[in-house]
């Protein structure tokens, strides 16, 4: 029972530093998230691209999804709960500190100056996420001459330029993830027949 409470603090304690230094959103904890879960190993590299494919695809803020879906790998419900709890509360706090000083700091030239800053932060640590983990997704052996050769690159490059022309053209995003989903059962499905 203590070391489930041990490991239930730890899970808190991860999520709540995620939480509290990253801005901009879920995709912007992607770094964090990755670089904890790895050095916890809590997940392997291959195994955090699935809790990143399964929170996306499930309703509901992708970093509460990932913290639940990792809580629960490690500890069960409660390792979810306090996992849940533990990314969501600096956000909780900070808001209520926000909107109570809102009106005292709005035309501020240094929280102008700090948003300022913190924008191009973000898009960089999205960036930084999006590398790391095409890099897994495309090239899970390494990049090589012989990954050019498999068959399975060209098509995960076709369903990320079709989705990603979808997107620019204001597809809703259900639609695209689902049609993600039925491609890739569909190719995944035809391959198999092959071997």
């Amino acid at each position: 029972m203590i070391e489930l409470l041990l490991k239930c603090l730890e899970l808190f304690v991860t999520f709540f530093k995620i939480g509290l230094f990253t801005f901009g959103g879920g995709y912007a904890m992607l770094p964090l998230i990755q670089q904890e879960v790895l050095n916890k190993e809590w997940a392997t590299q291959a195994e955090l691209i699935n809790f990143i494919a399964v929170s996306e695809s499930t309703p509901g803020p992708f970093a509460i999804n990932m913290s639940t879906y990792i809580g629960t790998e490690q500890a069960g419900f409660l390792g979810a709960f306090f996992a849940t709890l533990g990314v969501v509360l600096p956000s909780f706090i900070i808001i209520l500190i926000v909107a109570k000083c809102y009106e005292k700091f709005q035309s501020s030239k240094i929280v102008k100056g700090c948003m300022s800053g913190l924008k191009p932060c973000v898009v960089g640590l999205i960036g930084a996420a999006v590398v790391s983990i095409a890099t897994t997704v495309l090239f899970p052996s390494g990049i090589t001459l012989s990954a050019f050769s498999e068959v399975n690159i060209y098509i995960s490059l076709a369903i990320f330029a079709l989705m990603a022309v979808l997107a620019f053209k204001k597809v809703h995003p259900i639609l695209i993830i689902c049609m993600s989903a039925a491609i890739g059962i569909a190719v995944g499905y035809g391959l198999n027949l092959k071997v």
